[in-house]
Formats: structure tokens, sequence, C-alpha cells
């Protein structure tokens, strides 16, 4: 019997390869309607079905699959030894990004939201025990003990060395992630008011390369001033600091004020530490307030005059005394 006459579900004679043929019955292959190939709502998988919609997976950004945790990224280690990014075990807390407002540059909608800083220059066992100056690092806080920005200072060795507190140096302000969005310069100037015509100076970029103002210290024979400064070297703001700039069991405050000097908007304190640490260490705590609405490039620049006060009062040198004025 041959394939063609074999009864249906009976084989038919062996093939060439020695095994038998079968002629398929009713409903068996070739298969009939509602069989393969699938009908409506089979496979191909209609609308609900694979591909998954929003909140299946894959999961989205944030989302985990049912049952488990989100994701969570690793830790960072940014460059100068910033700290790991918020959410870390063992990490500071860093603040969380807000919306950038209009016209905002990268990086400095952080300081939107707030209207105070704390800045906590880090201890450094290597200058305490050898005396050789290092470059200094700061962390920089809101007022909820969150980390802003992390500060790391670039000079060379020699520079740090031979010029003390007046040295130049580039310093690089960087966000939660490790990308730079602050550097300020310093070139080298004169330290003392007996020579008007080439003081202190401070240049701030946000982001760098990108000029937002600058802090200039204007000549007077009594107190330390400064003048804060635009993109376009107009003046904003003033700075003005007590006529005796020595650290003595209290804070010392640098009132900012309008440019008439009329009204005060705003301060930058240098904090006691204690006798220990100020005797003996250069480490120094400063807080910094100003309007909230403020102008965020303008508290970038106050950012700026922060550090620039700091080396030039209370940085010491090698004798392991500060500035007790402007002179």
């Amino acid at each position: 019997m041959d394939s063609k006459n074999a009864a249906p579900g009976y084989p038919g004679p062996p093939t060439q390869y020695g095994y038998p043929q079968y002629a398929p019955g009713p409903g068996q292959y070739p298969p009939g309607p509602g069989q393969y190939p699938p009908g409506p709502g089979q496979y191909p998988p209609g609308p609900g079905q694979y591909p998954p919609g929003p909140g299946q997976y894959p999961p989205g950004q944030g989302q985990g699959f049912a049952g488990q945790p989100p994701y969570q990224p690793m830790s960072y280690q940014g460059a100068y030894g910033a700290p790991p990014v918020q959410g870390q075990p063992n990490g500071a807390m860093w603040m969380p990004a807000p919306p950038p407002p209009a016209n905002c540059p990268p990086g400095l909608e952080y300081l939107s939201q707030i209207d105070q800083i704390l800045i906590h220059q880090q201890i450094e066992l290597l200058e305490i025990l050898t005396g050789f100056e290092t470059c200094n690092k700061y962390e920089i806080k809101n007022s909820l003990g969150q980390r802003v920005y992390f500060a790391a200072e670039e000079s060379d060795c020699c520079t740090r060395n031979c010029c003390g507190p007046s040295r130049p140096f580039t310093m690089k302000i960087m966000d939660n992630m490790g990308q730079e969005v602050i550097e300020l310069l310093r070139p080298l100037r004169c330290s003392s008011c007996c020579f008007p015509c080439c003081l202190q100076e401070l240049e701030v970029h946000a982001p760098p390369g990108t000029p937002v103002g600058y802090i200039k210290q204007t000549w007077s024979p009594c107190l330390p001033k400064f003048t804060i400064q635009n993109a376009a070297r107009e003046d904003v703001l003033k700075i003005v600091g007590p006529c005796i700039v020595c650290s003595c069991c209290s804070d010392i405050d640098f009132e900012v004020m309008s440019k008439d000097e009329k009204n005060t908007v705003g301060k930058i304190s240098k904090q006691w530490t204690g006798f220990v640490r100020e005797a003996f260490t250069d480490a120094d705590n400063f807080g910094i307030q100003f309007p909230q609405d403020l102008d965020v490039k303008m508290k970038a620049v106050m950012l700026g005059a922060c550090f620039l006060i700091d080396f030039m009062f209370f940085e010491h040198g090698q004798d392991r005394n500060q500035r007790a004025g402007v002179w």
C-alpha cells in the first residue's frame, strides 16, 4: 500500500530510512481553523500581552521587578577624594538636586533653594605632623547637614610652601556626581594694603570657562573690604570685615552689604572651632548667609569670597601665625 492509498492514521510503506510514513487523520496535521497557525487572541499576542506595558518588564528607571527593591547605583568615589553619592552605605547624605530655575548654569540649581551654606575644611594629618603645606579640601553643606558640593585646591608644592597663604591657586568645586560645576581662580597678588594697585582678586567661573563674577579687595586703611562684581565687572555687593580679624573664642563676621553699604543682606562667618583646633590646625569652619532669592550666580561668587577670606586671614603661614587685620 503506497502512501497515497494508506488508511487515515495508519502507517504507509517504509521510507528510504526505514521509518514508516503516516497519513494524518481528521483534526491532525495540517491543522484546521483555530489551530496552528493561531487566530486572533493567540500567538502572536494582542494588546496587553508581550511586549509589556508601563510598569512591567523591562522595569523603568528607579523601578524593579515585582517583589524586589528598586535598583540602586553603585558607590561612586569622585575626583580628589570626593565622598560617594547619596544613598550609599557609610556615605554622607547629599542634597537632592532641585529643578533648575531659568538661566541657571548647570550645577548651581542646588543654590537656588537655600539661604545658608556651611563650609568645613578637612584636617590633613600630614600637615599637622610635618608642617608641610598640602592642598586644602572642603565639604560644602546646607543647613540640614546634607552635602551640596566638594571643593579641592589645585596648586603645586613649591608655590604652597614658598608663598604660603598668599599663593595663587585653582579651586575645583564638584557636585555629588563628581562633575566640576564651579572653578575659582586666584592670581598671585600682594597680601597687604601697602600696595593699593595690586590687591587681592578672585575670579569665579560657572561652569568652568564661563566667568560669572569677581571678588576684588578694596583699599582701606582700617577695615578689610571687598567688592562682589558680576560677569560685566559691575558692582553688586560689598563685604566689610571687622577692624581686628583675629580668632578669640568667638565667631568673626564679615558683613555682606548693598552697594552703598547702608543695608546688610548677609554675612560670611568664620566659626570658632575650639582652642586645640584653632591653635594646631588651619582647618576652619565657615558659614555663609544670603537671601534665598539672590541670583544663584552671586551666591556662587559669595562662595568664592569665603575661600578668599579664608586664605587671606585664617590660613596659617609657616610661622603658624595668622593675619590680624588688613596689614
